[in-house]
């Protein structure tokens, strides 16, 4: 077996992980409002010192995005890549903005507020100026502008050498964009979030093609000015974090990924792993509003570590419910029927485009990967 013959397992654990970060930072970790009716660091100071680091599992998730991304953009067309997106991601997205209306409507918790539905829906409440009916939905928004990216990249034609190209005028541009303040440039190009993007995209050519000294350049680029964002965000939005155990940490992050692109994870292919990989969507998206009305109740009846243990069980359990009965049949359908929306652009034949032309990958690397479902 190759190590394009098998699901990146290791993705799925990683992901799963980034998640459950997140969801301790929001629990046990954060200082501002939250589920509980005190900031979570207040009652976890201990766990908290940890677990204030989590929302770096973010930046773990941003890359995972660029390593996996690329890789199933890789040979489809514009159209196709499209559909892969939305069908990903809109099921359970769906799910976790209803929920929220649920919440709002049966309990008046949260901001699942009637008229923000709609926009919500949509996904692009945030370019409208709206609010999020769950604060994290802001990474899904950061996320959408680097699918624009690459789905504009898509339309000139993947291969090696453009992904080059694509990320050295990315890095390039967004340095020179906020060297100038151009707002507009700054938006499209997030240069605070792009170095990991660049450094998922270089790292899954290295996994595809094989380490050369041009992919660590840009590996090592990225993880510059990825310390450099980092630290800013220690002193401006994320202030009860130290800038040097963030350094640390977002140099781990490069790491674990770099064992991924070279293949030195591969021993981890227990199957159970597919399962939390499916469970971090969902569960990403809906841990935040599950906690509101069940800590309400819950707590403080229970004592707080007996609570925590009980609102990280149900929000699981409800991410495995979205991901069951939502997700998995919301993308068979949509899939479906949105590749049927493509025939008359493909002329009525029902074919996909020729697939781009590539370089060819080394011997061992022939057969294509099965893509992890980012």
């Amino acid at each position: 077996m190759t190590r394009h013959d098998r699901r990146l397992r290791e993705l799925d654990l990683l992901r799963f992980l980034a998640a459950m970060a997140v969801v301790l930072f929001h629990f046990t970790g954060f200082k501002g409002a939250g589920p509980w009716p005190e900031p979570s660091l207040e009652l976890f100071p201990g766990a908290g010192a940890i677990t204030r680091y989590g929302y770096l599992g973010v930046d773990l998730f941003f890359m995972i995005s660029g390593f996996v991304i690329l890789m199933s953009a890789w040979g489809r067309s514009p159209g196709e890549f499209g559909i892969s997106r939305v069908v990903r991601l809109m099921p359970a997205y769906w799910a976790g903005v209803l929920i929220g209306l649920v919440i709002y409507l049966g309990f008046r918790l949260g901001n699942g507020v009637p008229g923000l539905v709609l926009p919500n829906l949509s996904m692009l409440q945030a370019g409208l100026g709206l609010k999020n009916i769950d604060a994290v939905f802001w990474t899904l928004w950061v996320e959408l502008h680097f699918y624009v990216l690459i789905g504009a990249l898509a339309a000139i034609r993947i291969t090696y050498r453009s992904c080059l190209v694509f990320m050295a005028v990315w890095t390039l541009a967004g340095v020179f964009a906020d060297e100038a303040g151009n707002k507009f440039l700054q938006v499209m190009l997030m240069p605070t979030w792009s170095p990991y993007f660049v450094a998922g995209m270089a790292l899954f050519l290295m996994y595809k093609f094989g380490p050369t000294l041009l992919l660590w350049g840009y590996v090592g680029v990225s993880w510059l000015l990825a310390v450099h964002w980092s630290a800013w965000r220690t002193g401006h939005v994320f202030t009860t974090a130290n800038e040097n155990v963030v350094a640390v940490a977002v140099t781990l992050i490069f790491a674990v990924m770099i064992l991924v692109a070279t293949g030195r994870l591969r021993w981890l292919r227990w199957k159970g792993l597919t399962v939390l990989g499916a469970l971090t969507y969902p569960l990403y998206l809906t841990h935040s509003q599950v906690a509101l009305p069940l800590l309400k109740h819950v707590y403080p009846g229970l004592n707080r570590y007996a609570a925590l243990v009980l609102v990280i069980a149900v929000s699981l359990a409800v991410a495995y419910a979205v991901y069951r009965l939502v997700e998995k049949p919301g993308q068979a359908w949509m899939r479906a029927r949105l590749r049927e929306s493509l025939i008359p652009i493909r002329g009525g034949d029902g074919r996909e485009e020729t697939a781009a032309v590539v370089p060819q990958p080394r011997a061992a690397d022939e057969t294509k990967a099965e893509l992890v479902r980012p």
